[in-house]
């Protein structure tokens, strides 16, 4: 049975009034739904925002940011770890490198990173942005490490190993990939790469809510400033699921790997960040061209761009954005160009297994 139809015959057969089937539709369909992972408790709490012609068209929040204190979502205050949705933040900012010409998507890491260890095969920026440079991914314990890394520190984590492929033969999605290119983003600016994002991107486009922890992995001035100006905005409390239900997320330190999983934000900013590219206020669409149009590897599509996943839905409508998975956060993230459409939803919990709701949900509304 196709997965989608069983969550569906799955859903509808608990929903009766009087014996009979409602047969939800739209935001009912959608809400029904979200309410349902809280109440059967598949999540711990999440957040929507859902943006249609520019205009707030769903936002609501589901379950307690806090299970302890019972403190409500806020879509607009509460802040979540958004995991890979950071790779899109990261790639603007590395498109408005090179907009000024500080960096050439096709010249070698080793111009920016020349201490890095060299490799069997060269590889460019361009080819880590898309994944086809062979880094590989995590191992072990490396997923959810606790470690004060800066960006330069936390290559030593991999930089001894082998590339998996020729550079431009394969494909091979990981977060390492953009620690290289965040750490090339610093060389090439002269300055931290979460200052660079900050000004190029966080600011200029009003996004007050998303922030970068820290070497110590402490909230960062910027979010102590928004906090003493925003009495309301509040971080989640980090959860994983067990057999026995949610319990505290490990303690894991992502500052050496913003640029691929590190950023914490709400949905209200991650959907204006969206909107912002569906209204072209980020830069000349040529050259966002290659960020937003999906790779090839031997004749067959990645289905992701540049920091960007491309693909369509299971309805073939297509899209660009990200869905990301981390120690105490999941996250998904959708524009929707044609529909005029920008989707965020951000749950406080490791991998939840909850996607092909999630997709249900968002087929639901528009």
């Amino acid at each position: 049975m196709n997965p989608i139809k069983k969550i569906i015959d799955s859903f509808f057969s608990r929903k009766r009034v009087l014996g009979q089937d409602i047969k939800l539709t739209g935001l009912a369909k959608a809400d029904a739904l979200l309410n349902d992972l809280v109440n059967e408790e598949k999540v711990p709490s999440l957040a929507i925002s859902v943006l249609k012609d520019g205009k707030p068209f769903f936002q609501k929040g589901y379950g307690f940011a806090d299970l302890e204190s019972k403190k409500r979502i806020d879509p607009e205050h509460s802040v979540f770890r958004i995991a890979s949705v950071s790779k899109p933040i990261a790639a603007t900012a590395l498109a408005h490198m090179v907009a000024d010409g500080l960096i050439d998507l096709d010249a070698s890491l080793y111009d920016y990173v020349p201490y890095f260890p060299k490799k069997k095969w060269d590889f460019t920026i361009r080819q880590l942005a898309g994944h086809t440079a062979g880094i590989r991914g995590y191992q072990g314990i490396e997923y959810g490490l606790n470690q004060p890394y800066s960006i330069k520190k936390g290559i030593d984590i991999f930089k001894g190993d082998d590339l998996l492929f020729k550079p431009g033969t394969g494909y091979h999605y990981n977060s390492f990939d953009w620690v290289l290119i965040s750490l090339a983003m610093q060389e090439a600016s002269g300055i931290p790469f979460e200052t660079y994002v900050y000004g190029k991107v966080l600011r200029p486009l009003g996004l007050n809510s998303t922030f970068a922890p820290t070497v110590q992995n402490s909230i960062s001035k910027q979010f102590q400033k928004a906090m003493e100006k925003n009495a309301l905005l509040h971080t989640t409390t980090f959860y994983s699921k067990g057999r026995n239900g949610f319990r505290l997320a490990k303690e894991v330190n992502n500052h050496y790997k913003l640029a691929g999983g590190g950023y914490l934000s709400t949905t209200t900013d991650i959907a204006k960040f969206g909107q912002a590219y569906l209204e072209n206020q980020i830069l000349d669409p040529k050259i966002l061209q290659p960020f937003l149009s999906a790779g090839d590897v031997n004749g067959t599509s990645t289905s992701y761009g540049l920091g960007w996943q491309v693909s369509s839905d299971f309805k073939g409508r297509p899209y660009f954005g990200h869905v990301g998975n981390g120690v105490g956060g999941y996250s998904n993230f959708y524009v929707y160009p044609k529909e005029k459409m920008v989707f965020s939803i951000l749950i406080n919990c490791t991998d939840p297994k909850v996607q092909e709701l999630l997709d249900l949900v968002v087929a639901s509304l528009i």
